[in-house]
């Protein structure tokens, strides 16, 4: 969820009014990146989407790089939390495993938006500052560390080399997102369903 209610201003906390209004910033940003891109964002745009001033926005936030950051972070926040929330319902380990590829692909296909503020903040030619990157291990470990349970409780294979499959998976799934943008027909519910699929047969100890 948001990081705005645990951020502080000058050693305090924020007000809820200020809680407020930083998040009401943060939501116009992700869809004015989703409409013109990161590069045209700009602070007097948040500022007239949100009918008050440049300086305003600057109260909250010192630089367009920090409200792209945050923004970042707050389409992270809900997707982690909804992915997370579905792994944790999950009945094994081989079904968390199949409930994050469904729940990242249908949570991601749903917010085309938000997809677009994830690849637009980490361009490396946009001088964000955030740290994650495409391809830092960060990206395969929380799956990597569901697909080694599936393999303690014999679910996968002893075999299966879990980094690699969890790589596999995290470039299968990218494509199958770059696809849904292209293309507004696009079944992501079935490519998530015949991406599991795979896994199955592939991992699968049976």
């Amino acid at each position: 969820m948001p990081s705005t209610s645990r951020a502080t201003r000058d050693g305090r906390p924020l007000t809820f009014t200020e809680q407020a209004r930083r998040a009401q910033f943060v939501g116009l940003t992700i869809k004015v990146i989703a409409e013109h891109g990161y590069a045209g964002c700009s602070l007097q745009r948040i500022a007239d989407a949100a009918g008050v001033t440049k300086a305003a926005v600057l109260y909250h936030f010192a630089s367009k790089a920090a409200l792209v950051r945050a923004a970042y972070q707050e389409v992270i926040s809900q997707l982690t939390a909804h992915v997370g929330a579905l792994v944790e319902q999950a009945a094994g380990p081989a079904e968390a495993v199949e409930a994050y590829i469904r729940g990242l692909i249908g949570h991601l296909a749903a917010h085309p938006d938000h997809v677009r503020v994830i690849v637009e903040a980490l361009d490396d030619d946009h001088d964000t500052a955030i740290p994650d990157r495409p391809g830092s291990p960060s990206r395969w470990r929380a799956l990597a560390a569901l697909i080694d349970a599936a393999k303690e409780t014999r679910a996968y294979r002893r075999d299966v080399d879990s980094r690699v499959l969890a790589i596999m998976i995290g470039g299968a799934i990218d494509a199958l997102i770059a696809e849904s943008r292209q293309d507004s027909a696009f079944d992501a519910a079935a490519a998530a369903g015949a991406l599991v699929d795979v896994v199955r047969r592939s991992a699968g100890s049976s």
